[in-house]
């Protein structure tokens, strides 16, 4: 018993290694997690983009790798910690209540964010960026630990264009999410 727990402890902190896709199209937003996409969502306002914006929403199961990606190249511009709930991460309500860490980041193209919110079980969110940080695509940056949700939050003003759709399957670093035009 004690040795089938640790290879579950083991399996949910596994980080395989990914060869970042290169020659992408210009404007393209990589998953920055693994998981299904739950949530494809449209709003009329987001902190992140301070306008319009569409948040594309992962649910990361405790079965699935939990370290997060950069989805482009980009600096960090502001880090946004709160304090919540820990709702079951499935809930369309966690991701508005339970302890979340907003990214707000900068490309050539536009401000967009990453959220990582933490689930029933995922009680740590970790993040050691720092304001004014330059990540690459697909750069390791966190995770949230056990069951959990990332969110890619793009602006309308970008024009962006989503190439998921909810119930597909993603890979970090490695499955397309959208591109942005301007």
């Amino acid at each position: 018993m004690i040795g089938l727990a640790t290879l579950a402890v083991l399996s949910f902190y596994r980080n395989p290694w990914r060869r970042i896709p290169t020659g992408l199209h210009a404007g393209t937003m990589l998953s920055p997690a693994d998981g299904v996409i739950s949530a494809i969502e449209y709003v009329d306002s987001h902190e992140a983009v301070e306008g319009k914006a569409v948040i594309v929403r992962i649910f990361l199961s405790v079965l699935n790798v939990h370290i997060n990606r950069a989805p482009c190249d980009c600096t960090v511009s502001k880090l946004v910690y709160r304090e919540g709930k820990f709702l079951d991460a499935r809930t369309e309500e966690s991701a508005k209540v339970n302890e979340s860490n907003l990214i707000v980041l900068t490309n050539d193209r536009c401000t967009f964010g990453l959220r990582q919110v933490s689930g029933k079980l995922a009680k740590r969110i970790i993040c050691p960026l720092v304001e004014g940080q330059s990540l690459s695509l697909g750069e390791q940056f966190g995770m949230i630990t056990l069951g959990s949700t990332t969110e890619l939050i793009l602006p309308m003003d970008a024009q962006p264009s989503i190439v998921v759709e909810k119930g597909q399957r993603v890979t970090g670093g490695l499955t397309e999410l959208a591109r942005v035009e301007q």
